[in-house]
């Protein structure tokens, strides 16, 4: 019985490879899985530049929404912070994208970083000084003699200096003290001005009760990128379409959270278990003409705010030399 014939034989192996020919075929994923249409997605890791709040809503709604999803992606959210600064933990390689203050990435750029800037979303800065309506102070001017807080490193010290040099004052007579996260030195008169976000710090003071003035940067012809989104080189190189499909799904994710604000800061509450509603709400709807959703396509970057930018940086002393910028940026991965 097993003396097949030759002819037999070749008949018996050729059905023998089709059939495992078609098992080998039903097994591996074709070649749109990256797209997610096999359902297997791409996981990949996102880190904040802080703790998890409305700040970061289009992030989170691109997750609630399925827009990641459709994109081929299962991206998981982190928050940043001291202990975890994004900009070291993206260059270690152990994650793929990140959220930093634009300085952040010149000046790692400066310490030979290949960190790459893919998107802008905060295009107009969120940080401003504030002090209390009764203590009069309404512009950079009356800050002589006066003390304040001040964030020290980063981009809230960068943006003070800036606006203390075009305001044309003598900062070494308007007494500093480092502001923290206490909001207790405004509040109790010890300080005139606070630093802080308009989406933040100035909200939480007016949830107590308090009126403020406000004293924004663009009355001093200063407006650096704030929160914006960045990888590796390494990363571009390797898997442009990745790329593109978390920058595009992100901004997907931005414009419906522009759309849906209470919707948006809703799904922040996922994230965090300390965030309130009202507070949540407030922070978005505070966000969103920070985001300059009129000016589309949403997160892109002009080379003259970089530039700008960069040369604040290296006349108040936070960088030595320039960087090119075309190393520092890129919209390619947004139109």
């Amino acid at each position: 019985m097993w003396k097949l014939s030759k002819k037999s034989l070749m008949i018996v192996m050729s059905a023998c490879l089709l059939v495992l020919s078609a098992c080998g075929s039903n097994n591996q994923p074709s070649s749109n899985a990256a797209n997610g249409e096999t359902g297997e997605l791409k996981k990949v890791v996102l880190r904040l530049k802080w703790i998890h709040q409305a700040q970061f809503a289009g992030f989170y709604t691109a997750v609630e929404k399925g827009f990641y999803k459709e994109a081929g992606l299962d991206v998981e959210i982190r928050p940043g912070g001291a202990d975890f600064p994004s900009v070291q933990m993206i260059a270690s390689g152990t994650e793929q994208f990140g959220v930093t203050g634009a300085d952040q990435v010149l000046m790692a750029r400066e310490k030979g970083v290949p960190v790459k800037a893919l998107s802008t979303i905060y295009r107009k800065t969120p940080f401003v000084l504030f002090s209390l309506k009764e203590s009069g102070i309404t512009k950079m001017e009356e800050l002589v003699g006066q003390k304040i807080g001040v964030k020290l490193g980063g981009n809230e010290e960068l943006t003070y200096r800036a606006m203390v040099k075009n305001a044309g004052i003598d900062g070494s007579k308007v007494e500093e003290m480092p502001a923290k996260y206490d909001l207790s030195p405004l509040l109790s008169g010890q300080v005139k001005a606070w630093p802080g976000y308009v989406i933040n710090e100035v909200l939480a003071v007016q949830e107590q009760g308090h009126e403020v003035n406000i004293i924004e940067p663009g009355d001093y012809d200063i407006n650096f990128y704030a929160d914006t989104l960045f990888t590796t080189e390494a990363i571009i190189k390797r898997d442009p379409e990745m790329v593109k499909s978390f920058v595009q799904a992100s901004m997907k994710g931005w414009s419906y959270a522009i759309e849906n604000p209470d919707e948006a800061a809703e799904f922040g509450l996922k994230y965090g278990d300390k965030l309130t509603l009202d507070h949540e709400v407030s922070m978005m709807n505070a966000s969103i003409p920070l985001l300059e959703p009129e000016n589309l396509p949403l997160g892109k970057m002009q080379t003259d705010a970089w530039d700008v930018l960069q040369k604040n940086l290296i006349d108040l002393g936070f960088l030595k030399k320039e960087q090119n910028l075309d190393d520092v940026f890129t919209n390619e991965f947004i139109e």
